[in-house]
């Protein structure tokens, strides 16, 4: 294996603190150990340069050692012990090479009372990417205080239900704190074989081609847990079906998160409940159209009333309202009627405009006598509205 600097191979800086080196040594081993890595011996070669360095560096004497020499061996250590140098000046070969072979992977990084407890087992390792860890003897672990989960919930609104609001009653399928063990989960009495792990301590987890020892989550490794609660069967919580009134403010839109307090999923151990949240869905409606807290409509004026103006009625979200048009209004423009549109849901006060388009029609059926009128009109406004294209 060609010479490599420890230092660049973990790619730390000589000034590195122990923690440094661990957390360097962690993340490249995770990426190139074998296992993660089958069939690529590019792969295996780089691990074993890793954990090579590692097992220097991690260790207070052998680093010392590297530092002084530039390379490591227990022979330059024992001359460095005597004050003494056998072997070529600094920075030459990196000296007696690792042997590989019946190689511990279980304690690949050294550690104990070798490295001063300053190095980390591959072991630790694997237990950070797959879970794991020793069985120790204690009591079954006690539930911690834990708050109920939130619950979403959608509701479809019509459009006028949104902009104006609505009080609607709604069946949430929810959880509430188990009474009788209020929310532990067990009854408190002598720890049982834990029917998990069987009293193992510990359950089987796959990991790529692997399989790995994992602290059972039900007793925490004990192998023990106390008897689960007859009521609600360990969970510390029971289901509930539950009517609940529900304001929907004015100004809603698709997308929004209306909160019921204390409406979610139950806590346990005396921790208060999550929240419901409700998801607005609003339907289209057949002639407003709405961007933010504005509305959009298209009113059809007939060509007496865009030519010689009138005051028409037009459609609000709030009612009717009065709309007067000037003489000579065009097809296409635009009006803004203030403060008729869609309540502001940041405040509630305050609302947003209707911007009223208008559309000249032309009657349907023309009689003979209206004919005669238009002929005449024509001759006495004899305009091209197309000059100004180039067109005659």
């Amino acid at each position: 294996m060609a010479k490599e600097d420890y230092y660049k191979v973990l790619g730390v800086g000589r000034e590195a603190k122990p923690e440094e080196i661990k957390k360097a040594y962690r993340r490249l081993a995770r990426k190139h150990h074998p296992d993660v890595n089958p069939g690529d011996k590019a792969a295996e070669e780089r691990f074993k340069l890793i954990t090579e360095a590692h097992d220097v560096l991690s260790d207070p004497k052998k680093r010392s050692v590297y530092d002084r020499f530039g390379q490591y061996s227990d022979n330059l250590a024992d001359a460095a012990a005597r004050g003494a140098y056998p072997g070529a000046g600094a920075g030459g070969g990196r000296g007696t090479p690792f042997d590989f072979t019946g190689f511990d992977w279980g304690n690949a990084g050294g550690g104990g009372a070798a490295s001063g407890g300053g190095s980390t087992s591959f072991r630790d390792i694997f237990a950070d990417l797959f879970g794991g860890g020793g069985r120790q003897e204690r009591e079954p672990p006690r539930p911690m205080p834990q708050r109920g989960a939130d619950i979403e919930m959608p509701l479809a609104l019509s459009f006028e239900e949104a902009v104006n609001g609505m009080t609607t009653n709604i069946i949430v399928n929810r959880s509430e704190q188990c009474s009788r063990c209020n929310g532990a989960g067990d009854t408190g009495g002598a720890p049982i074989t834990c029917p998990t792990c069987k009293g193992s301590g510990q359950v089987q987890r796959a990991g790529g081609r692997l399989r790995f020892a994992q602290e059972c989550p039900d007793c925490g490794g004990v192998g023990k847990r106390r008897p689960p609660c007859p009521v609600c069967h360990g969970q510390g919580t029971v289901p509930k079906s539950e009517t609940v009134k529900v304001r929907i403010p004015a100004g809603v839109d698709t997308g929004s998160r209306v909160s019921v307090k204390g409406k979610g999923h139950g806590g346990r151990m005396g921790a208060p409940p999550g929240d419901l949240f409700i998801i607005t869905n609003v339907g289209q409606h057949p002639y407003f159209k709405r961007k933010g807290d504005n509305i959009y409509v298209t009113v059809p004026l007939t060509v007496p009333e865009a030519a010689l103006g009138a005051k028409i009625e037009v459609p609000t979200v709030a009612g009717k309202a009065q709309l007067r048009i000037p003489p000579g209004t065009q097809s296409g423009q635009k009006f803004r009627l203030r403060e008729r549109g869609v309540p502001s849901l940041r405040n509630p006060q305050a609302r947003g405009d209707q911007f009223v388009e208008v559309q000249v029609t032309l009657p349907k059926v023309i009689s003979e006598e209206t004919k005669e009128l238009l002929k005449r009109y024509a001759q006495l406004n004899a305009e091209n509205p197309r000059v100004a294209m180039g067109l005659e």
